[in-house]
């Protein structure tokens, strides 16, 4: 990859970001400071109303497992926003660099001819128009896709089960992973992907529309394919092997996340006026684009508290875990980053708060901060659906004796216990996949339940460390505009020189002395409870 020669990176500088989700495709444009100038957003169902999404997805009534999307979808919206973005305003001319992230595993099919197609595009034509015989495979399957499972036990076989495959991937097999949705189209298709020039991830062919040549595939995004070997950085021939012939040139070589890889096309220049130095950078996943956005650091932990709770880790070393996903760091070389869902997260806090509150936030807190950190031994797991991690379901207290009972004796223990329990359970098994408290770990909180201190307090004291508040929306977009000026200036500046300017999260809560002393037995005895309980199931 070539680096050319920057755009002048004076005040006049702009950066360009990029998410395409499953929903929409947004944009923003930063300046030099990366202040935000402008931003706008295509929604797939209701501005593109002819591709007859449903979420942004197509469901197939006669397989309900199956999701896909129309691939010219995303590039009509690529039009689309390009359109919008010259319409607010923007000069393209001073954009210095372009990235983005995009929804993580979908599968993009180029046709045999497409790469040198893409290099002649008319300008005077949308891009819609002309890639629209471009596709060996029209409908893109996509994460919400959970049609493979026959697939994924291939995958696991050909290493030697899902223990193996997590050490080689970072994840066991999934069925919404890219690998065992390109197995699926290689023996389901074999005449579509005999005819495949390239297979993109949604992150390389969004990258690919700007470059106007086939985009590699980035190592973050990459290691979301269950066919990356996370530690040699390359494609794992057994599992290439096992999945589709002839895989590893369809996919090319995966490169960093922050790797500057040319000149935007002649089509942009000379269609919306971009300057021919403009760089784009890869793109890579909604997921690794977040962790740029939020500017995370080595220790540092994201738990963001929605329907499902995530947590994402920064980490230095990894250990193989068969639950959760660890990907290469899209900012760091020798770092990983860990991904841990919850599916149990607010839904089951408003259950407790709506029975032993009456729905009332406030008294809920009072609740909480009326009862002792550590609930007098009394630790509760609450699972209103199936667990992902551990794989449990329906209520379980304990006592201090660790006897399973069925009710608590007051609302006060029981609204600390499922706080206490759902943060005993993220920090263990944070520490599963690597993950160890030191002096410099912040708690990073966003979602709903960020903006409840009492809440945050106790996601303090069983993590023993400070928990700070961000308030940014859209960091997976931002994301994409700070790694488009990082992965230009990558060599002169690091990411937090880089980012420097921006405001950081804001302190809330700091854990109390007593804390670790309290709550590192409780996750022991979490983990004694669990394994009890995974042995009955």
């Amino acid at each position: 990859m070539s680096d050319g020669t920057a755009v002048e990176t004076e005040t006049k500088a702009t950066y360009l970001g990029l998410d395409l989700s499953t929903q929409q495709l947004k944009a923003v444009v930063v300046d030099e400071n990366l202040k935000v100038l402008h931003e706008t957003s295509v929604q797939f169902d209701n501005d593109l109303p002819e591709f007859r999404t449903y979420g942004g997805v197509v469901q197939n009534k006669s397989d309900p497992l199956l999701r896909v999307a129309p691939t010219l979808m995303w590039v009509k919206a690529l039009d689309m926003i390009l359109d919008k973005l010259r319409v607010c305003g923007v000069d393209f001319a001073k954009v210095a660099a372009i990235s983005g992230s995009t929804q993580q595993h979908g599968t993009v099919y180029w046709g045999k001819g497409s790469g040198n197609q893409l290099k002649n595009l008319d300008p005077d034509k949308f891009l819609h128009e002309q890639l629209a015989t471009f596709f060996s495979v029209g409908l893109s399957p996509v994460w919400m896709d959970s049609s493979t499972s026959e697939q994924c036990r291939i995958l696991e076989e050909a290493v030697g089960g899902p223990q193996k495959l997590a050490e080689i991937t970072g994840s066991r097999a999934y069925e919404r992973f890219s690998g065992a949705q390109i197995a699926k189209i290689a023996h389901y298709k074999p005449d579509a992907y005999a005819s495949t020039e390239r297979i993109s991830l949604v992150s390389s062919f969004a990258a690919t529309l700007f470059l106007g040549d086939f985009a590699p595939i980035d190592l973050s995004d990459g290691s979301g394919t269950n066919l990356l070997d996370i530690r040699t950085k390359d494609w794992c021939d057994q599992l290439l092997e096992a999945c589709a012939p002839g895989l590893r040139e369809r996919l090319g070589s995966p490169v960093p996340s922050y790797t500057n890889l040319g000149p935007v096309s002649k089509y942009l220049v000379e269609r919306f006026g971009f300057d021919e130095k403009c760089r784009v950078i890869a793109f890579t996943g909604d997921n690794p684009g977040s962790l740029i956005g939020m500017r995370l650091k080595d220790g540092d932990v994201a738990c963001s508290l929605g329907t499902s709770d995530t947590l994402f880790l920064w980490l230095e070393k990894v250990k193989t875990a068969t639950e959760g996903h660890i990907f290469c760091n899209p900012l760091e070389d020798g770092a990983y980053m860990a991904l841990l869902c919850f599916k149990n997260g607010s839904l089951t806090r408003e259950r407790i708060r709506d029975s032993a509150a009456g729905g009332s936030w406030q008294i809920f807190n009072e609740l909480l901060e009326s009862t002792p950190r550590g609930n007098f031994g009394n630790i509760g797991l609450y699972y209103d659906a199936q667990e992902i991690i551990p794989f449990l379901n329906g209520d379980h207290r304990y006592n201090k004796a660790n006897d399973e009972i069925s009710r608590y004796s007051s609302k006060e223990v029981e609204v600390r216990a499922v706080i206490e329990g759902q943060f005993i359970a993220r920090r263990a098994h944070a520490e599963d996949f690597g993950f160890t408290i030191g002096p410099n770990t912040r708690i990073i909180a966003t979602g709903g339940a960020s903006n409840n201190k009492a809440i945050l307090q106790v996601l303090a004291d069983v993590f023993n460390s400070p928990v700070y508040v961000s308030e940014l929306a859209n960091s997976a977009m931002l994301g994409g505009a700070y790694q488009a000026k990082h992965g230009l200036l990558r060599g002169e500046k690091t990411f937090l020189e880089i980012t420097a300017s921006l405001p950081e999260p804001r302190l809330l809560c700091q854990p109390y002395k007593d804390a670790e002393s309290i709550y590192k037995p409780m996750i022991v005895r979490y983990r004694k409870i669990v394994a009890d309980l995974l042995k009955k199931e």
